[in-house]
């Protein structure tokens, strides 16, 4: 089935629709690199106000939709956003990331944790997200975006980002039992967000977990893909028409699991070759990405022919063009520009180079 023209292109390719032109966007598109970010950061120096007061969210969402046109505008957060409303406490520290204030060890702090409830916790994510509907129309795919169970536990039990994750691996091997209670918890919690954004105007979402490369294969069997699949499982229930993509960080090692995780779009770093990725993840799954972020570092014919083999590589069917994971700070601006207007003008440069 093709899709109308008053169906914004990214989200026709989400469902595996035809599409005239594979879409593009890129993950933190808003952010450090852009002038107009650093100028606002400077005015609100903390990162939860500029991601929780509606009016500077939605400026910062909008930023680059407005200097580059991508076919996605993502809500501008952060994936520990909801972990108050269960009763975690924590802040974003810049340049730091997520601190969780009472990391959690004990089973005792785990039943504390109580039910999110969106509304209440997060009223401003509706105020974001309508807004962004209003503003793009049906020129852009608004989407929003979660943690995972695995990488959400991680911060809360690590108490902020590590490099080698032993507390909460310590936890998973000695007292596995504890943090599966924990995984499952934030699973209902997340489907629950999932839900409230869709709700509220995304009509994509992606889930990200950062953290679950860290993991062997057969612990993220046992740890990070099944409530992955709780997650989705939940929120196909009851929103079973909106497309979900799983991003993993250094996931060559589990793609398989990841294109069996429910979802309906797998988004591939650039550790594995795109048409290697797609055979691995499945044929009825749609592949993101997976342009390494540094590429945006090289000369303008060079980030040329990666995006260019990169697209060739995933065919038409199903892709979105994107980065392996979110562009870096230090990135020209004009490069970026260079990358939206590229992909968007792939089909004539790739016919052009038959």
């Amino acid at each position: 089935m093709t899709g109308t023209n008053d169906t914004p292109l990214l989200l026709r390719a989400a469902r595996g629709e035809n599409v005239e032109r594979t879409p593009v966007w890129m993950m933190r598109q808003a952010g450090r690199y852009m002038k107009v970010y650093r100028d606002l950061r400077d005015k609100y120096p903390s990162f939860r106000e500029r991601s929780e007061i509606p009016e500077v969210a939605i400026e910062v969402s909008l930023q680059p939709w407005k200097a580059f046109q991508p076919d996605g505008v993502i809500l501008f957060s952060d994936i520990v956003t909801p972990l108050p409303g269960l009763g975690i406490d924590m802040d974003i520290a810049e340049g730091k990331g997520p601190i969780i204030h009472s990391p959690l060890r004990t089973q005792a702090q785990i039943d504390a944790l109580h039910s999110l409830e969106p509304e209440e916790s997060m009223p401003f994510i509706k105020t974001i997200l309508k807004s962004l509907r209003q503003e793009v129309g049906n020129a852009a795919t608004v989407l929003g975006f979660v943690g995972a169970p695995w990488t959400l536990a991680a911060y809360a039990v690590e108490g902020k980002g590590s490099k080698n994750y032993e507390v909460i691996k310590g936890m998973a091997f000695t007292e596995p039992a504890l943090l599966h209670q924990l995984l499952s918890k934030i699973a209902d919690a997340i489907a629950v967000y999932v839900g409230y954004q869709i709700d509220s105007g995304a009509q994509i979402v992606q889930m990200f977990d950062s953290w679950a490369g860290h993991l062997s294969p057969q612990d993220y069997a046992t740890f990070a893909h099944p409530y992955q699949q709780q997650v989705f499982r939940k929120v196909k229930e009851t929103h079973p028409d909106t497309p979900l993509i799983l991003l993993v960080t250094g996931s060559s090692g589990v793609l398989e699991m990841m294109g069996a995780s429910g979802c309906d779009m797998v988004s591939l770093d650039w550790t594995v070759d795109m048409a290697v990725g797609r055979q691995r993840i499945g044929t009825n799954i749609g592949a993101q990405g997976n342009m390494d972020p540094c590429v945006l570092y090289g000369s303008q014919d060079f980030i040329r022919d990666r995006i260019l083999d990169t697209m060739r590589k995933a065919g038409r069917h199903q892709h979105v063009m994107n980065l392996g994971h979110g562009v870096l700070p230090t990135t020209p601006e004009d490069n970026v520009r260079f990358f939206f207007e590229t992909a968007k003008n792939a089909n004539e440069l790739l016919a052009i180079a038959k």
